[in-house]
């Protein structure tokens, strides 16, 4: 007779006890420091990363270890409950973001957003991986391997954050413009983009390098990865999200969406891809729902931007030492990739609109607003020390861009737009309320970015 398996041991007291003390501190502390950088002109997720740099090793754990060491004991297990919760809440996250896509606009836009979106991403991928090759040793993990650092960093460096841009372009009152417009559908192009050669990039240095295999499998599970989103779960979920649109139970709607995402990152993580990109897959397919539907989704929005979103950042703010700017290697280092960024995307945008006729200001104003690098680019990070292609130093320089960039965004599109008048479909667009119809500044994950 087979003698039943004993029960596996609940959670230790004191380990859920300081589990519950750390999320507890770091939602509340990110909250008010998210409002301070609010209130104080600046993305509330800079605020949220000082969080994590305030307690992490910069300073509480140079001006008192001993404190440190017991709020955040550097126990493996003990700061794996901190990752998972912050997992589920990024890949929500992201998900909210791909719900926000609108894909009609970029096909509204779609060749002069191709070119901008060209622009954007050719120039700077190529000097992002330049610079990569050029990188000092000490950003480095050990026995990693160059090319994939390379292609990593190149990565990081061509992405853009719709959330945040969305969020600058209604602050700004630039949402109903041509240029707001056009910056958002090149940006949809950038994400897309994005999140494939991030889930390449992801599963090649998963798999050890740039061999054939490694380079074609990740790009064959690519490529079904989209097809079967969009030729079978496509038109499966347009039918439910149509059953679930005659439902009056909210609820439903949230777990379902809920269980779809993570589903779908599950999916793609199961394939050796990035999970974040079957999340940000599942959003762009929930999009293509009705749009009172994804409206119920109000309720998955606050809980994650208010919870799981600064929670996320200020953990991945533990992660950053900026005691590694003391180093002058490191710091001429982080000097140059913030130049390198800045440059790659403002001149690749700039030479990508002007290549599909845009003007020369509006080309300016382009380039400054998807110069933006935001959440995207902090997901990029935490997904590169995760699977080991950057160590603490590289992932602070890439965090610090992510957060420097974002900052410079609202200063260059006010210095650009003085150059620009508005058109008379603008005047027009101002009174057309469909064109408003996607409100980032309530539905997008943009007070995080």
């Amino acid at each position: 007779m087979r003698l039943a398996a004993p029960p596996i041991p609940p959670l230790p007291s004191h380990q859920l006890f300081v589990f519950l003390l750390q999320a507890g501190v770091l939602v509340l502390l990110a909250v008010l420091c998210g409002r301070l950088a609010a209130r104080l002109g600046m993305p509330a997720v800079a605020g949220e990363l000082c969080v994590g740099i305030l307690l992490g090793p910069t300073v509480l754990g140079n001006v008192s270890p001993a404190a440190a060491h017991w709020l955040l004991p550097r126990d493996t297990g003990q700061f794996h409950l901190l990752d998972a919760v912050g997992q589920i809440g990024v890949l929500l996250l992201v998900g909210i973001t791909g719900v926000e896509m609108d894909a009609a606009l970029v096909r509204r836009r779609g060749v002069t957003a191709l070119g901008v979106g060209a622009g954007g991403l050719l120039l700077p991928f190529g000097l992002g991986y330049a610079a990569g090759w050029a990188a000092p040793a000490s950003l480095l993990p050990d026995g990693a391997d160059r090319p994939v650092f390379a292609l990593f960093v190149a990565v990081a460096l061509s992405v853009s954050a719709l959330p945040v841009i969305a969020k600058i372009l209604t602050d700004m009152h630039l949402i109903h413009r041509d240029v707001g417009q056009l910056t958002l559908a090149a940006g949809m192009v950038d994400d897309v983009v994005g999140w494939i050669l991030l889930s390449v990039v992801s599963a090649m240095a998963v798999g050890g390098g740039m061999g054939g295999d490694h380079l074609v499998m990740p790009l064959l599970a690519t490529a079904l990865v989209l097809t079967v989103a969009f030729c079978v779960l496509r038109p499966l979920a347009n039918r439910v999200m149509k059953a679930a649109e005659h439902t009056s139970d909210t609820a439903v709607v949230v777990g379902a969406v809920t269980a779809f995402v993570l589903l779908c990152a599950a999916a793609t993580q199961a394939l050796g891809l990035e999970a974040m990109f079957g999340a940000f897959l599942a959003g762009m397919l929930i999009s293509s729902g009705p749009r009172s539907l994804r409206a119920r989704l109000a309720p998955l929005r606050t809980v994650v931007l208010a919870v799981f979103a600064p929670l996320f950042f200020a953990t991945a703010g533990l992660r950053l030492d900026l005691s590694a700017l003391t180093h002058p290697a490191t710091l001429a280092a982080g000097a140059a990739l913030l130049l390198v960024a800045v440059v790659g995307k403002v001149a690749g945008v700039f030479v990508g609109a002007r290549a599909v006729g845009v003007g020369t200001w509006e080309s300016v104003a382009l380039g400054g607003a998807l110069n933006a690098r935001g959440v995207i680019q902090l997901v990029v990070a935490a997904a590169g020390l995760r699977i080991g292609v950057l160590n603490s130093a590289s992932y602070t320089l890439i965090v610090l861009v992510a957060v420097i960039t974002s900052l410079m965004a609202p200063p260059l599109l006010r210095w650009s737009m003085r150059h620009i008048e508005h058109t008379p479909e603008e005047q027009l667009r101002l009174h057309d309320r469909s064109v408003l119809d996607w409100k980032p500044a309530d539905q997008t994950p943009d007070a995080h970015v």
